[in-house]
């Protein structure tokens, strides 16, 4: 059960754990909570910096075991060598993370005696248009038709690339090389094998990870060049009981990212909320998202937020500058030369440019999701944000004409809000309404709309 927990949470974003393994829209909101990806258990994150036929892949590693028996084995299109891996700064996944979580936000009624009161007020603001010697070993490799492609150190991490010729050889190879494989990976790793895949492989070196200092292991970033923009996930499903959650970031210079092989479904959005919600907004989104992700019978993509890197609103966090973008893996600012990707120095910009964000949300099963996940760039550029309104209303007295038929129709608003809210959850209506209530939000009994009525 152990080995199963560590497979099911470390890198099924496109990686197999092996148990040893609108236009911008002002909306004059304020920003009181985010969705990030600390409400999942298992949730694995990937960054994709991507444009034309290259791409530089950042794989976050939450592993929380024993970091020698850590290993991941990650199908890649082409052979990666050394200058093309790094390690990455695990700050960076946060940061977009942050940056582009579904938020909560507040707004305040002004007095309606004091500004004509407009219906549109209390609607929701219009929507934003993942010991044998050497010569032993190797013949021992080619009766099973492993080939070891590269070998090679980055950091903590002793990386090797493999390209094989039947997958029951690659099995072999790796259970003789220490790697405990799942039942299920010989028919998983097929279809790779099929497509002449190679296989980046990397564990821990455990003095270098002693050395370096890291309580936690950093993420690995790799940069290639192929025609093929998707993301292996079906190795990750072995073994795995549930569903598996995996975000994915990609920042592109042209616009939002999709999938092409499933439906990208937006993620609802706008909605207006009971005020209580402020205290259980993780458990809302958790529910709103399982109520969805149902609703579409379990096979698509959620669009979460898309977004010009260079602004936000309301912001949930700042905006990354440019040298967290480099970090990123974003290749092309400063008019970098087409053949450099991050390898190359950093050069200084204080203002972002051409960085679109794409953040996709993706619970998967084997069942519903068959296929890797593949994406194409748009030059879509549409902004769209997962955002969730509290709408206080005005609470002091409103004797004008205006002021009571405010107070008149926010019976009708909150019954609607606590629709809403069951309506995206599930939850139970009346219990809605008692914590509506039990949470201080202002009461329309029977009396209080009479007496608006006679204006007291």
């Amino acid at each position: 059960m152990k080995h199963l927990r560590y497979l099911i949470s470390l890198l099924l974003i496109c990686a197999v754990v092996f148990c040893f393994a609108p236009t911008a829209w002002a909306f004059c909101g304020f920003y009181v909570a985010k969705a990030d990806t600390k409400l999942y258990n298992k949730a694995s994150q990937v960054a994709i910096a991507h444009s034309g036929d290259r791409t530089v892949l950042t794989m976050a590693n939450d592993y929380q075991g024993d970091v020698k028996d850590f290993a991941i084995v990650v199908p890649v299109p082409t052979v990666i060598q050394k200058e093309q891996v790094r390690v990455g700064n695990p700050k960076i996944i946060e940061r977009l993370d942050a940056f582009s979580a579904p938020r909560l936000v507040e707004y305040y009624d002004s007095d309606p005696c004091t500004v004509v009161y407009d219906e549109r007020v209390l609607e929701a603001a219009p929507a934003p248009t993942v010991a044998e010697s050497q010569g032993q070993r190797r013949n021992s490799n080619q009766s099973l038709g492993v080939t070891v492609e590269a070998r090679f150190n980055v950091g903590e991490y002793d990386i090797l690339i493999l390209s094989a010729k039947e997958s029951n050889g690659l099995e072999t190879w790796l259970i003789r090389n220490g790697y405990k494989i799942p039942r299920g990976a010989q028919q998983l790793l097929k279809p790779y094998i099929r497509q002449k895949m190679k296989f980046f492989v990397a564990k821990v070196n455990l003095d270098k990870f002693e050395e370096s200092g890291y309580q936690n292991l950093r993420p690995l970033q790799i940069s290639y060049q192929s025609p093929k923009f998707m993301l292996p996930i079906r190795l990750g499903m072995i073994n795995a009981a549930t569903d598996q959650d995996l975000i994915v970031y990609i920042l592109s210079p042209k616009g939002q990212a999709e999938l092409t092989n499933y439906r990208t479904v937006k993620v609802p959005s706008d909605a207006n909320i009971p005020l209580f919600v402020k205290n259980e907004f993780g458990e809302f989104y958790k529910s709103m998202f399982q109520t969805a992700y149902t609703k579409e019978d379990r096979k698509v993509g959620f669009l979460e937020y898309a977004w010009d890197m260079g602004s936000c609103d309301p912001c949930s966090a700042e905006p990354l500058n440019s040298e967290e973008l480099k970090e990123a893996g974003v290749f092309w600012l400063n008019n970098f030369p087409p053949d450099i990707y991050h390898s190359a120095p950093f050069r200084r910009s204080t203002v972002p440019n051409d960085v679109f964000i794409t953040r996709l949300h993706v619970r998967y099963t084997r069942d519903k999701f068959p296929e890797d996940l593949i994406f194409q760039e748009t030059s879509n550029r549409e902004n769209f944000q997962g955002r969730y309104i509290l709408q206080h209303p005005f609470t002091g007295e409103a004797k004008c004409q205006a002021g009571r038929e405010y107070k008149r129709s926010l019976r009708k608003r909150f019954e609607q809000e606590a629709q809403t809210l069951a309506k995206l959850t599930n939850w139970n209506i009346q219990d809605i309404r008692k914590k509506m209530n039990l949470n201080g939000q202002v009461s329309v009994s029977w009396w209080r709309v009479l007496l608006s009525w006679i204006g007291l």
